[in-house]
């Protein structure tokens, strides 16, 4: 499915995603024309979605972030579909997962401090339906964050 030019366009891309057209073929050593044309159709297979921005939370003054492992009352027929729709809303809520086994539910949730926490929590978190158990990990250090691909 994918070529040596193709594999090498996408290892520049994730060691360097803002860098221009003109930029990215030289590094790959394939003509500005060539290069987004191969661009445009990795793109078009869905290999390379949007670009994103990357807002540092903490230095916008969100200093905790505590995993939420959440065990749902599978009892009521909707329970996944209403509790995911409700979590979306909530703005402090960065990431949801969903899992197979005795966690139903992840919740990645960022807050201000332990008060702001206690707060989305009280107000935010517990409202939530359908939970029937909560857990919660409170981060202390992410020792790797990469989502480069070995390609």
């Amino acid at each position: 499915m994918l070529n040596d030019a193709d594999r090498r366009i996408l290892r520049q891309l994730q060691s360097e995603p803002e860098a221009s057209i003109a930029d990215l073929a030289q590094r790959c050593n394939l003509s500005s024309a060539a290069c987004w044309r191969r661009l445009e159709k990795l793109q078009s297979n869905g290999i390379v979605g949007a670009q994103e921005v990357l807002i540092d939370w903490r230095v916008l003054g969100y200093s905790v972030e505590v995993s939420l492992r959440i065990t749902l009352d599978k009892t009521q027929a909707n329970a996944f579909d209403a509790f995911i729709a409700a979590a979306r809303l909530v703005p402090e809520v960065l990431e949801i997962q969903t899992f197979l086994g005795r966690v139903d539910v992840r919740l990645s949730i960022i807050a201000r401090d332990m008060s702001h926490y206690q707060q989305i929590y009280r107000s935010s978190i517990l409202p939530l339906p359908h939970i029937a158990d909560i857990e919660a990990l409170m981060h202390v250090a992410r020792i790797k964050q990469d989502e480069q691909l070995p390609i």
